[in-house]
Formats: structure tokens, C-alpha cells, sequence
């Protein structure tokens, strides 16, 4: 009898005993609770960046001074943009960032000094440093096709974009967006300009 006395639980091992497995349960609850939550949060995330936007990291120098190499910003999934709006679009299975210069139908044209006119008028640009033709081997002054946009870069002197044959006038397939907004460095975090 004193052997079985020995093996019963006293009562306070029974509450002991009890504590942990309530404690359990509940870690058990609040752990499946956060697992739903970050499941939640990355389908949204997932369906946000597919439908609505989309997360870019600028790679090189060719938007200087706007945007800087490392900086984190995100494009808007829009097709609707003004002209000196900055527009996010694939080359290559790139995605590369220039500046909306002209519009389809519109006349193209750069003089040495790299001052851009369109139809005939000044473009101001107040947004470039300093003004360089680049890298140009098309036929200027140049009419922008239907359904494409003529796209430079900030920094005129090192960027290749339209008035480049290799990248040429950005055709309506190959956007990615509008480039609203810098999220990183956080001594930036606002809208792009």
C-alpha cells in the first residue's frame, strides 16, 4: 500500500501538471494564430505585387541626381503617365528606369548641347544637371511611333535609353509602371519627383 501511496500525484503536481498544459494550449492557439497572420500577409503582398505594384532596386547611375544606386523605390502598375513622370519597363529581362520625354506622334529632337526639343519646342528639364546628347545613333529630329514612348535618362552623359537603337522608343507590352514613390534610404522616404 505504501508503494501505491508514492506513485498518486500530490495535488500540487496535478496543478503544476494542469498550468503547463493550459499554457501549452495557448502557445498552441497564438502560434497558429501568427502562422494564419504571415500567411495573410504574404498572399496579400503576393497579390498587391502582381496586380498593383511592384518593389524595384535602382542599379546603376543613369538616373543621377533623381535616383541613386541601392535606393528602394516602387512603381505604381500603370499605364497612365505625363510626360516627365518616371516609368519602370523590361529590356532584356531587365527592368530598366528612364524618364517620359515624348509621346507617340510626337517630333524628337537634340542638339549637340543635348537640349531637347519637342515638336519644335524647348523642353524643360529641370530635373538634369547637366545637359549631354550621349549615347545617340538615331536619325534626329525622329517621329515617336504609335503606342511607344521616347524615354532618357537624368544623367544624359551615361545613360543609354531611346535615343539608343538597342533600346529604342518603349513599346506599351514591355511597362512595368510608374515610379511613385522611395521607400529606402529612409532620409528619402517619400514620392519620387
Amino acid at each position: 500500500m505504501d508503494t501505491q501511496k508514492n506513485t498518486r500525484p500530490s495535488l500540487e503536481q496535478l496543478n503544476r501538471e494542469l498550468d503547463r498544459r493550459r499554457h501549452q494550449k495557448a502557445f498552441n492557439r497564438a502560434l497558429r494564430g501568427t502562422v494564419w497572420i504571415l500567411l495573410v500577409v504574404a498572399a496579400a503582398a503576393i497579390i498587391c505585387s502582381t496586380f498593383f505594384f511592384s518593389v524595384l532596386q535602382i542599379e546603376g547611375s543613369s538616373m543621377e541626381p533623381t535616383l541613386n544606386e541601392g535606393e528602394l523605390v516602387v512603381a505604381s502598375k500603370s499605364k497612365h503617365f505625363q510626360r516627365d513622370d518616371i516609368i519602370a519597363f523590361y529590356y532584356n529581362n531587365k527592368v530598366l528606369l528612364k524618364r517620359v520625354i515624348g509621346f507617340p506622334g510626337e517630333w524628337i529632337n537634340i542638339d549637340q548641347n543635348g537640349i531637347v526639343y519637342i515638336d519644335g519646342q524647348t523642353l524643360e528639364e529641370p530635373y538634369v544637371q547637366e545637359n549631354a546628347l550621349g549615347e545617340c545613333d538615331i536619325t534626329l529630329p525622329c517621329q515617336i511611333p504609335d503606342e511607344r514612348w521616347f524615354v532618357l535618362g537624368d544623367h544624359r552623359a551615361t545613360s543609354v535609353d531611346s535615343r539608343s537603337k538597342v533600346i529604342g522608343n518603349v513599346a506599351e507590352e514591355q511597362l512595368v509602371g510608374k515610379v511613385v514613390f522611395r521607400i529606402w534610404p529612409l532620409s528619402k522616404f517619400g514620392p519620387v519627383n
